[in-house]
């Protein structure tokens, strides 16, 4: 952690993953501390000193870094130096942050502002939209963040647990499914999951869409819940910072990725538990547009897997029996869901050629058996 007098703060002017952007010294040097790493490289690089003194910002301002729309990018990105607070020896007068966007009307928005309202409740919230320069400005390191740094340092850990939404009671039912059912296409998501829901349902589960519910509701439930089912996405990353080793969690698998690893490595590391990761996709169907596997995609799941693996972990009855759905109904599934095959989707060619190669090799052990049995 190191502290800037008269620091520079610029914030981005092109709309990429890599931007020009974060904190220079009072002589125009880049502060490398304030950048914001994703596995092996930064993402926010030196930017240039701005030719023209912009406003000033007077006070001791934490760094707090880029601010980003997308809810997980900030939960694991956003609140990456928020630790210092935990460590600071004189106080300070807010938060600095840019916009990952370069926009002039970017403002805070109201997830962001509850969030930080729970590890520091008074606290003002600046983001700068234009170079600016601060008296002085308190540059702590990445805790956080994507690739190794998923697990957290010890201090952010720390932090967290000592700190964030400790007036948040626990409230809510043992048992609690995070869906993403009503997020719609553009998305992503999984081919199945009302099907999955009844059958939770059924298991005494409440199905909880988190965006319908404030962040201290969130919290709240996640807090009590004995029991977590959740379609793998950044609901978990929230539930890591709150959840203990007590609780139990599954994960269902909505698509192939590296990103998954990334939320069992924060669970297991916040947590202190071990999620079931359950890989139930029977194929995967990638938007036309863009055919490769990604947040956008939609997973379709198998609840006959999904049944046996959470009924031998006890999250579900032990002699639940599960089936696939297939047919009719799951031509129905894919049709309420909005995928209309070829035309807006199309399926994964790598679970495609899987399946082909599975048909030939049960259609060659039929033809050996008949053979044995002639």
């Amino acid at each position: 952690m190191v502290t800037l007098a008269q620091a520079h703060v610029v914030p981005p002017t092109i709309n990429a993953l890599v931007q020009p952007s974060g904190v220079l010294y009072a002589d125009g040097t880049y502060c490398q501390q304030g950048a914001l790493w994703r596995r092996y490289r930064p993402i926010s690089t030196e930017p240039a000193k701005p030719e023209t003194a912009g406003p000033v910002l007077n006070g001791r301002w934490l760094w707090g870094g880029v601010l980003w729309a997308h809810f997980g990018h900030f939960l694991v990105e956003s609140t990456a130096r928020l630790w210092a607070l935990a460590e600071l020896h004189r106080p300070v007068d807010g938060i600095v942050f840019v916009p990952k966007r370069p926009d002039s009307d970017a403002g805070i928005r109201g997830f962001q502002q509850d969030f930080i309202h729970q590890i520091a409740p008074d606290l003002p919230i600046k983001l700068v939209t234009e170079p600016t320069q601060i008296s002085e400005l308190v540059v702590p390191g990445q805790g956080f963040g994507l690739g190794e740094i998923v697990t957290g340092t010890a201090k952010f850990r720390n932090a967290i647990h000592s700190k964030f939404a400790r007036d948040i009671k626990p409230e809510g039912p043992d048992r609690i499914y995070l869906s993403r059912s009503k997020l719609g296409l553009g998305k992503g998501g999984l081919i199945g999951e009302e099907e999955l829901e009844d059958r939770l349902t059924r298991e005494g589960y409440e199905i909880f869409h988190p965006q319908d519910h404030s962040l201290d509701v969130q919290l709240a439930r996640y807090k009590a819940a004995r029991q977590v089912v959740a379609a793998d996405g950044s609901a978990l990353h929230l539930y890591a910072m709150v959840g203990r080793p007590d609780q139990k969690v599954a994960m269902i698998l909505r698509r192939q990725s590296g990103a998954n690893v990334q939320l069992v490595r924060n669970v297991q590391a916040f947590c202190k538990c071990d999620p079931l990761v359950i890989n139930a996709l029977r194929t995967e169907w990638l938007p036309m547009a863009k055919q490769r596997s990604s947040r956008m995609s939609f997973g379709e799941l198998d609840h006959k897997i999904i049944g046996a693996a959470l009924a031998e972990a006890g999250f579900i009855s032990r002699d639940a029996d599960w089936q696939a759905v297939t047919g009719r109904k799951r031509r129905m599934m894919l049709n309420q869901k909005g995928i209309r095959v070829d035309d807006n989707f199309v399926e994964s060619p790598e679970f495609k050629q899987k399946r082909i190669r599975a048909n030939r090799k049960r259609r060659r052990a039929e033809r050996a058996a008949r053979g044995e049995t002639s």
